[in-house]
């Protein structure tokens, strides 16, 4: 049942009450139903957009060249950020598990083959199809596994996790999901046990204060850090202490493009298409190296793969990336194409060159046409939906993007600022950082491939700088905010972490965290699905030991 009214929220007596309704809190949710537990799901947010109460989200960023707005990191309403994000279903590797002394000053308390049987359920419940990363490319000898083509990552069937589970979510006795309503603070009992919470209207001034049996963060990443550092200012010995772990350790990835690669043979390129494989969805593939070579080398974990040229750069000549860039430019539709944290890296503020563009387009209508076609059926009429796209040249060269781990230092962080929003829970302040270590890696990992495209005879590497400006280059295009990892992570103790490997919060039996805040290390996978599978893990968890 959904409701956007507080009737009758103070006697709620669910068995496990979830705070965000985003795609880990939805996940969660409906597989504790499934399980026959009762559940009220509390969201900030409106079945849509509010503008009133995105506001609530709002943050002082130190530097905002290196982090996204809160406008396009956060989504206070139904179905949280599988309102604004890409859709892609990534599972973390073996080597983010892997002690890295040195490198990476982060333990998982759990092992991978612990997490591992979990990326099926966070499949189904995502829609990504079956739990398959691999997909070799035909005709392609790769016996040198220094790196790999076949690395892929996978699409949800639907953006909008509310979508997908709107019959469960509006039907179940079990579920009872609560609009409009803005968790803000907990009450512990002496033995640091939740036994309620206050929550406000966040479209008015109405607060309850409600009996929780069993708690779970699930409100993203950031938001779920900051409910956390408010009950910590009130208590300052809570969850590891002012100096503890909480807060800290904030990640995101590295992204953006340094070189281009061009492939020596056909059909090489035709590979990095998106594609419907034989397990249920779209996917497309990437170039990693693989983990002896990371070992080895001392490297982050990172994946790359050939993108189109700078669409908002007419020279470009291509009638079907000037389509693109038009349509992206004009926001209300281009935030309907993409995500629009991905649509303002590829669009400058201001439209600029619409002349040579659509001189581009008028040249080449033919192509443009069918392309357009082609791509509108399979986003928006045809099933499982298209997620990106990806335009081919004869000359088979291409901008080579990245997406790389990001080091968990402590002096990446998030605080709480002296300004409150209008229900009066205090601002985030974020500070993220980049280092120069991240930024060597990237350009390390390039080398390596640089070799091995030689080697093998797939292709080449162009460099876009001369050797003692590309770690520059690197940290000029370091800007991350919709990946937000670290800042309540698990570990083996409170000296190391903000909950345990059941995701429970040291020191208080009821309370758990489930978020990509939880995960020690980033990895270069988009972490949604990897917090969907430890969501998926805790409800079975939960299923085999009963609740606490």
């Amino acid at each position: 049942m959904i409701n956007q009214s507080f009737e009758g929220l103070p006697e709620a007596t669910a068995d496990v009450c979830i705070v965000g309704a985003g795609p880990v809190g939805i996940s969660l949710a409906v597989e504790l139903d499934r399980l026959g537990y009762s559940v009220l799901l509390l969201e900030s947010g409106k079945a849509g957009a509010d503008k009133q109460i995105q506001e609530l989200s709002g943050a002082d960023i130190v530097d905002p060249k290196l982090h996204d707005d809160m406008s396009i990191a956060v989504s206070r309403q139904l179905g949280g950020t599988s309102n604004l994000w890409g859709t892609f279903c990534v599972k973390y590797d073996a080597v983010d598990f892997v002690p890295r002394r040195g490198l990476v000053d982060a333990v998982w308390p759990i092992t991978y083959e612990e997490l591992l049987p979990y990326y099926l359920p966070a499949c189904m419940s995502t829609r990504s199809g079956d739990p398959v990363f691999e997909c070799a490319v035909p005709g392609v000898d790769d016996r040198d596994k220094s790196f790999t083509f076949d690395s892929i990552e996978r699409s949800a069937g639907e953006q909008k996790l509310h979508v997908t589970h709107r019959n469960v979510l509006a039907e179940s006795p079990r579920l009872d999901v609560r609009l409009c309503a803005t968790v803000v603070g907990f009450n512990f009992a002496e033995n640091g046990r939740v036994e309620t919470i206050d929550v406000v209207r966040s479209d008015g001034d109405q607060r309850k204060r409600i009996k929780v049996r069993n708690l779970v963060i699930a409100a993203g990443g950031l938001e779920s850090t900051r409910l956390l550092l408010a009950a910590q200012r009130r208590t300052p010995a809570s969850f590891g202490g002012t100096d503890g772990p909480l807060g800290r350790y904030y990640m995101g990835h590295l992204i953006g493009d340094i070189a281009d690669i061009e492939f020596e043979k056909n059909g090489i390129d035709d590979a990095f298409g998106y594609f419907i494989d034989n397990h249920g969805s779209y996917v497309k593939r990437r170039l990693v190296p693989n983990m002896q070579v990371q070992l080895s080398e001392n490297i982050l974990n990172s994946a790359m793969w050939p993108i189109v040229p700078p669409i908002a750069d007419p020279t470009h000549g291509s009638a079907i990336l000037s389509s693109i860039y038009l349509a992206l430019a004009f926001g209300p539709v281009g935030r309907l194409l993409v995500a629009d944290a991905i649509r303002k890296r590829h669009i400058p503020e201001h439209a600029t060159n619409l002349g040579k563009h659509l001189k581009n387009i008028v040249v080449g209508v033919p192509s443009a046409a069918v392309f357009s076609a082609d791509f509108l059926w399979h986003r928006y009429i045809s099933a499982p939906r298209i997620p990106g796209f990806f335009v081919r040249n004869s000359g088979r060269r291409y901008p080579l993007a990245y997406h790389s781990e990001q080091v968990p230092r402590r002096e990446s962080r998030v605080t709480l600022g002296s300004d409150r929003d209008r229900t009066g829970l205090e601002r985030l302040r974020i500070d993220l950082r980049f280092h120069q270590s991240d930024a060597r890696s990237v350009v390390r990992t390039h080398e390596l491939l640089a070799d091995w495209l030689t080697r093998t005879k797939f292709g080449r590497l162009h460099w876009r700088g001369p050797p003692e400006e590309r770690e520059n280059a690197v940290l000029a295009q370091a800007q991350h905010g919709t990946h937000q990892i670290g800042t309540a992570r698990m570990g083996l103790d409170a000296s190391e972490g903000v909950v345990d490997r059941n995701l429970k919060v040291f020191g208080s039996p009821n309370l758990f965290v489930a978020s990509t805040a939880v995960l020690p290390t980033s990895g270069q996978a988009n972490p949604t699905l990897t917090a969907v599978a430890l969501a998926m893990r805790l409800a079975d968890h939960w299923r085999k030991t009963g609740l606490p």
